[in-house]
């Protein structure tokens, strides 16, 4: 990813994603070099993940992943964190209330396989996601979000990254909020 300015010749450290997957299906992330500063590199990770969640067969279902800041055991050099699959709303692996309430993770992501997106460009078959970072409204600290749609091929349809983000004006930050709250 490129730094801060958007140039490649930034002194700060790059930002590597290593998708990981389990028995054929898409089970996480591994960050590898540092996390994502702001909105913005949140949502470049986005466009990543979401044209991962666009390849056919690779996410069944809406998966909700969880930013970790644990590594695996033998993690790749220079890993500093993990975002992996949690569970579904609904169905056979859906989240259990409270999944979340132990220890609340910095960020939440949601990623829609193109069965269950609506493009917002007719004719183009897109995967959707979004990320959830909570703030503290009432010590000033706003919650933020990203919204990407993209497809297979790299092509983004939609993309948007905000502060200061009403949870209840979206339906995946208000679901991702509330799957924090519960």
């Amino acid at each position: 990813m490129p730094g801060p300015t958007g140039h490649e010749g930034s002194s700060r450290r790059s930002i590597e994603v290593a998708p990981l997957q389990s028995h054929g299906s898409l089970y996480g992330f591994m960050l590898i070099g540092r996390w994502p500063d702001d909105t913005v590199e949140w949502a470049k990770f986005l466009v990543l993940a979401v044209r991962m969640a666009a390849v056919p067969g690779l996410l069944g279902a809406s998966t909700v992943f969880r930013v970790r800041e644990e590594l695996p055991e033998d993690p790749q050099p220079g890993a500093v964190g993990l975002v992996v699959a949690e569970g579904s709303f609904v169905g056979a692996n859906a989240l259990r209330p409270g999944q979340f309430a132990e220890a609340n993770p910095p960020g939440l992501i949601v990623l829609h396989p193109p069965k269950s997106t609506l493009a917002s460009v007719p004719d183009y078959e897109v995967a959707s996601g979004c990320v959830f970072l909570p703030g503290l409204p009432h010590l000033g600290l706003d919650h933020r979000a990203a919204w990407v749609q993209a497809d297979v091929d790299g092509t983004v349809t939609q993309l948007v990254s905000r502060g200061g983000v009403d949870p209840s004006g979206n339906a995946d930050t208000a679901a991702l909020a509330l799957l924090l709250a519960a």
